[in-house]
């Protein structure tokens, strides 16, 4: 905060405050915000019928609680006092910025993701292995579809099913479950819905939860039935570029060139205009956060910063390919945190 001129910065809801504090704010129209001045004492200002559920950290921060009938924006902006610069959580809704602005005319307010993003962009070991029992717990799901059958069975029924299983097999709360059967493969981000699956059907299943706050985000190929000669060999392009992109990850190496090399793989087969999305994100308390695997992108990676490598190719009216592993820079590599088979998956 020295460093960047900022004297006050505020975080409400989203993964920056619970890193910090620990406590993971409801996304009310109670106003929940740590309030951390660059000198002096941190306080989280809480509705009160909520300060239950904060573990108490008195050396970290304080916590003021606030009733029905005050008004959490006066306490926010006695707290901050006449603050120049305010840097402020990228969540933040937007009423509640609005009115911090209107009770606190002299001060400017900036995006607090420059500094939280420099904090939580490369992982601790303990978050590492937080990342790796999500990874885990994945993998055992992508093992158990394997032996379920798919044909007759509707996307939506399967990605319940998918929830289900994240849920048992060590996975705190599913996130996601994405299941598109023939052609809505061709949408990477297509919404379940009550088409049957069939025989002769390829089946994209992306899908994720949370393991004590973080993420696993895992995409595996099914097919029902054998498939054609054309869907093996578009598979095994995409599995040619995730190979492609994970050993270009090296200290130093540059986000967007872990993209080149992924995209150059499926460039060189003649599908490139059929990738029609970066090659990975971030990861971590957040399914999307930085280091975005993307052209134009000149970070440099560290040992420690966590970020998909997913490679996929969309053929309109036909079907499409993904396949997704979460990895973690090291000074040797990329280490993943999924282990579970790549090769396309033929199920009944």
């Amino acid at each position: 905060m020295a460093d960047r001129s900022v004297d006050v910065l505020l975080l409400s809801v989203g993964s920056d405050l619970p890193y910090l504090t620990g406590y993971v704010a409801m996304p009310l129209e109670r106003l929940t915000m740590a309030v951390i001045p660059r000198n002096g004492e941190a306080v989280l200002v809480v509705p009160e019928l909520e300060a239950p559920r904060v573990e108490p950290l008195p050396d970290v921060f304080t916590v003021r609680p606030w009733g029905e009938t005050e008004d959490p924006i006066a306490i926010v902006a006695s707290l901050t006092g006449p603050a120049p610069r305010v840097m402020i959580g990228d969540h933040t809704w937007a009423v509640f910025l609005m009115a911090l602005q209107s009770a606190l005319p002299g001060t400017t307010f900036i995006s607090a993701r420059p500094l939280t993003e420099a904090l939580r962009l490369v992982k601790g070991n303990a978050e590492v292995e937080l990342l790796r029992q999500a990874g885990g717990s994945a993998d055992a799901v992508a093992g158990l579809l394997a032996r379920e059958a798919f044909a007759g069975r509707s996307e939506l029924e399967m990605s319940r099913r998918v929830s289900a299983l994240l849920e048992s097999n060590g996975t705190d709360v599913a996130g996601f479950a994405i299941v598109a059967a023939g052609p809505n493969g061709a949408s990477p981000h297509h919404e379940a819905g009550d088409r049957t699956i069939r025989a002769g059907d390829p089946v994209v299943i992306d899908f994720g939860g949370k393991v004590k706050g973080y993420c696993s985000d895992t995409t595996r190929m099914f097919h029902v039935g054998e498939p054609t000669a054309k869907y093996r060999e578009i598979h095994d392009v995409v599995l040619a570029a995730q190979r492609a992109g994970i050993a270009a990850v090296e200290p130093g190496a540059t986000a967007e060139s872990v993209d080149a090399a992924a995209r150059r793989v499926i460039d060189d087969a003649g599908y490139g205009r059929y990738f029609i999305h970066r090659t990975g994100h971030g990861i971590g308390l957040d399914g999307h956060e930085d280091p975005y695997i993307v052209a134009g992108n000149k970070q440099r990676l560290e040992p420690g910063m966590a970020f998909s490598i997913e490679p996929g190719i969309y053929l309109p009216g036909e079907f499409g390919v993904r396949i997704e592993d979460i990895v973690v820079c090291t000074a040797d590599g990329a280490d993943r945190m999924n282990r579970a088979q790549r090769e396309v998956i033929v199920v009944q």
